[in-house]
């Protein structure tokens, strides 16, 4: 049996969906009744359980001999990640994936900060753990841009603190594709999968996209960080999370250029989605059209 934590986010549910897709059981733990609702479907086990309470975890973790493992941002996900590893040896799981990240501007120390250092460290249990593992270590997700929506729809601007500095995005459904055969198939013990986007772009040209998409004009604008961090604090942002933010895309700022990894995809048969179709995929949400399904990203 397969194992997803974090399934009620956006990664979690998208890889979930892929497997109903495929028609492949999975089991999904969810941190309530009330939102196993969200990712039903056939071949879809729901449990309820919390990473963080080992006792919770029985029903979740019985017979499954592979986990994805996938927790919220924040303060808590060291301290998650850890107590679940260990859950997971316990109840007899052989192979763990961990959900991690790798920014694709070159450069990007993630020791430096505390949000992404916390992936590090729980990359460093799980190697000692004497479990098998896998790390998956996407790029920033193109779906986050989706969350500017709102600004984009109503004055025809994409506004955010990144000077001219590149990123290289990846759509969740091309994750999604790679985490579904690195579950379902040999020979990942011990690897590090990196998975970016296949363009490096400024945000001039993300604008540009999601102005072709949706026929309407759309401008960059580069807003200085302490107002974004004000917006993120606005927009009902935890302030630890609002602070890691901050910390990121000042880093991404400083540091200024991405650089494309594409071995991933091309090791699964994964046809990388440009912006472009992502953008078109959701052109209604970007014109303010349609709301923007699913967690936030």
């Amino acid at each position: 049996m397969l194992l997803i934590t974090g399934a009620n986010g956006r990664p979690g549910s998208a890889v979930v969906r892929e497997f109903a897709r495929r028609g492949e059981p999975v089991r999904a733990l969810v941190r309530s009744a009330e939102k196993a609702s969200a990712i039903a479907a056939p071949g879809v086990e729901t449990v309820v359980g919390d990473m963080l309470e080992p006792d919770t975890l029985g029903p979740a973790l019985t017979g499954v001999d592979r986990v994805l493992m996938i927790s919220g941002a924040g303060p808590l996900l060291l301290e998650t990640q850890c107590t679940f590893i260990d859950a997971a040896r316990a109840a007899g799981v052989r192979h763990v994936v961990k959900f991690s990240g790798q920014d694709s501007v070159d450069g990007f120390d993630p020791e430096r900060f505390r949000s992404t250092r916390s992936h590090e460290q729980v990359q460093r249990y799980l190697s000692a753990s004497g479990l098998a593992w896998t790390m998956l270590r996407p790029s920033q997700f193109m779906q986050v841009y989706l969350e500017e929506a709102a600004d984009i729809a109503r004055v025809g601007e994409l506004r955010l603190p990144l000077g001219a500095t590149t990123l290289a995005p990846v759509d969740i459904a091309d994750i999604a594709a790679v985490a579904y055969r690195i579950l379902t198939t040999p020979g990942h013990e011990g690897r590090t999968y990196r998975m970016t986007g296949p363009e490096a772009l400024d945000m001039d040209e993300v604008a540009g996209r999601i102005a072709a998409a949706t026929g309407r004009p759309v401008r960059y604008v580069d807003v200085p960080p302490e107002e974004r961090h004000r917006q993120w604090l606005a927009a009902g942002h935890p302030p630890p999370r609002a602070a890691a933010f901050a910390q990121l895309f000042a880093e991404r700022r400083r540091l200024g250029r991405s650089s494309v990894h594409l071995d991933t995809h091309r090791a699964f048969g994964v046809r990388p989605t440009e912006f472009a179709d992502f953008a078109a995929r959701h052109a209604a949400v970007f014109r303010g059209a349609a709301a923007v399904a699913g967690p936030p990203a």
